[in-house]
C-alpha cells in the first residue's frame, strides 16, 4: 500500500501534469461506473493528464430521506476495488464516519472529507491514519482563509498527503458563488488545490426535495479555474445526467467529457508554460 501511495502522490503532485478526479456521483452500478472509468482513463491517458476514478458507496447528505443513498459499505467498496484492479485506475470515494475511514483506506487509493465534514476532527484523523491520500473539500460555509485551520489541523493530525477542493460557497439561499480568488489562497496552504466544477454549479435544495444545478457552466468554472492555478479538477459526469441517481443537475454529461478535457489540458499548458 505504501509504494502506491507514495507512487499516485508523485503524480498528483507533478506541476506539469493536470489532474482529473472525476466519475458519477453514486455508485448506482459496477457495469456504469466501469464504463465511465474506461471512458475518463483513455481521454486522460492520450492527453497526459492524471486520473483518479470517483464514486460515493453512500451519499449520507441526501436532502430527502426517499432518495437513493447507493450500495452502501461493504458492496461499495468491492465495486470501487474491483474498478481499481481491472482498470488500473486510483480511486476516490467520501467517507461519513470514522468506521467507514477504516474500511475504505483498505480498498481505496484516496478518502475524501465531505465539505459538510470538513471541520470534523475526529473524521479527519481517522482518515489521515490509513496513510491514505486525504482529499479536504472546503465547506460551503467557509471562506477560503478558514480552510487553512482544516488543513493545519489534518496536518497536526498526521496527515502528510493531503488536497484541498474549493466547491463554491454559499450566496445567499439555493445558490453557490465560485470566487477564483479562492485558489491562491487555498495554494499558500502548501497543498495541491483541487477545483469542483460540478458542484460549485449545484443550487441547493433548489429543486424541493433535492439539489438543482446549471451544468452548461461547469465547462465555464473549470476553464477559468485552472486558467486561475488550479492543479486539477473534479467533475462528475454519467451518460445520462438526467436519470442519475444523485447531482444529475450539474453533472457534464460522459460524450463531452474528452473534448473539456482537451480544452482543460490546452488552458493549463498555457498557464504553466510561463
Amino acid at each position: 500500500m505504501a509504494d502506491a501511495t507514495v507512487s499516485l502522490w508523485k503524480r498528483l503532485t507533478n506541476p506539469r501534469r493536470l489532474v482529473l478526479i472525476g466519475g458519477p456521483c453514486l455508485l448506482e452500478s459496477e457495469a456504469l461506473a466501469l464504463k465511465v472509468a474506461d471512458v475518463l482513463s483513455r481521454a486522460c491517458a492520450k492527453l497526459n493528464v492524471t486520473y483518479v476514478f470517483k464514486a460515493s458507496f453512500d451519499k449520507a447528505n441526501r436532502t430527502s430521506v426517499h432518495a437513493p443513498r447507493g450500495p452502501g459499505l461493504e458492496a461499495g467498496l468491492r465495486g470501487l476495488a474491483k474498478i481499481r484492479a481491472e482498470l488500473g485506475v486510483p480511486v476516490l470515494t467520501d467517507i461519513h464516519t470514522e468506521t467507514q475511514a477504516a474500511a475504505a483506506g483498505d480498498a481505496v487509493d484516496i478518502l475524501q472529507i465531505p465539505a459538510f465534514l470538513c471541520r470534523q476532527t475526529d473524521l479527519i484523523g481517522a482518515a489521515v491514519r490509513t496513510g491514505r491520500t486525504v482529499n479536504l473539500k472546503k465547506g460551503q460555509f467557509l471562506s477560503p482563509a478558514e480552510m487553512g485551520r482544516v488543513v493545519s489541523k489534518a496536518r497536526e493530525l498526521g496527515g502528510r498527503r493531503l488536497l484541498v477542493t474549493e466547491r463554491g460557497t454559499t450566496f445567499g439561499y439555493h445558490n453557490l458563488v465560485a470566487d477564483m480568488r479562492a485558489l491562491p489562497i487555498l495554494r499558500s496552504f502548501g497543498c495541491p488545490v483541487i477545483f469542483d466544477a460540478t458542484h460549485s454549479v449545484q443550487l441547493p435544495g433548489a429543486g424541493g426535495d433535492r439539489s438543482a444545478g446549471q451544468r452548461q457552466f461547469a465547462p465555464v468554472l473549470a476553464r477559468a479555474a485552472v486558467a486561475a492555478g488550479a492543479d486539477g479538477v473534479f467533475v462528475e459526469t454519467h451518460p445520462d445526467p438526467d436519470h442519475a441517481w444523485s447531482d444529475g443537475p450539474n453533472m457534464v454529461p460522459l460524450a463531452e467529457m474528452p473534448g473539456l478535457l482537451a480544452g482543460l489540458v490546452r488552458v493549463f499548458e498555457a498557464v504553466r508554460s510561463r
